[in-house]
């Protein structure tokens, strides 16, 4: 057993999601994590983990946007995990461009592992968030579900501004079970996500300035907010969108 507790990271190989199963192991929480494209990637952060104090971690593959495969991973967890403290949604896929170029199986596949994945996710896990003696849920939403001044394209946005909404009902519906409901809101986070906007030094240099500290988020910023928000020291925190955006929405 991790020192602390059970956690798992949905879309936790890469960007967000493996800084903060990176940071839970630090913790010492015994973390599992899904991928859905590289296995390579997906077993590296689970044997870092393990180095890095895991009490036990696993890499599942897992396409959120199906819902047999949501199902099968909340088993094998259960069937590794007497129960889960912890639940991070942190798959996600970007879509950019006007609407007039955004053709409707683009707005499915980004809505379908966005939005619909979050809910299956967390309508799977559900059973064990519920034997635990504490459990939260956190969403990675973005500053695009927040503002419509933003790089990203309409699915995207609203895929991000729906993550909030279930943010917002889940609190106030599971709050009987007393498992909390909080979301982060991330601006720019230098992930592969955006490294096409950021490897072109003028492109870098404008989307800086549009964020009043100067500075470009890098994953593990996002990750220590979720760990707070994820934790019982935030315990009186629930329905809570967590902004973190260098002052570029205020």
């Amino acid at each position: 057993m991790g020192a602390r507790g059970y956690a798992f990271v949905a879309g936790g190989s890469r960007g967000i999601g493996r800084a903060t199963v990176l940071l839970l192991a630090d913790r010492g929480y015994s973390v599992g994590l899904s991928y859905v494209k590289s296995s390579d990637a997906g077993m590296e952060a689970s044997r870092l983990a393990r180095e890095r104090g895991a009490g036990d971690s696993i890499a599942i593959r897992m396409d959120s946007s199906r819902w047999s495969d949501v199902v099968e991973a909340a088993r094998v967890i259960g069937s590794r995990f007497p129960y889960l403290n912890i639940l991070v949604y942190s798959a996600g896929v970007l879509q950019v461009g006007p609407v007039e170029d955004l053709d409707p199986e683009e707005w499915d596949r980004v809505i379908s592992v966005n939005l619909s994945g979050a809910f299956y996710t967390v309508k799977a896990f559900l059973p064990l968030l519920k034997k635990a003696p504490w459990a939260s849920i956190v969403f990675i939403s973005s500053i695009a579900g927040q503002t419509g001044n933003v790089y990203a394209g309409t699915a995207y946005a609203a895929s991000k501004a729906g993550l909030i909404g279930l943010t917002k009902r889940l609190s106030v519906e599971l709050a009987r079970y007393g498992i909390r409901v909080n979301a982060v809101a991330p601006s720019f986070v230098e992930t592969d996500m955006t490294k096409r906007f950021l490897e072109d030094p003028g492109s870098r240099r404008r989307i800086m300035e549009l964020h009043p500290l100067r500075m470009i988020l890098k994953p593990e910023d996002v990750a220590r907010a979720i760990l707070f928000l994820a934790e019982p020291a935030s315990s009186g925190i629930t329905g809570h969108i967590l902004s973190i955006n260098a002052g570029r929405y205020t």
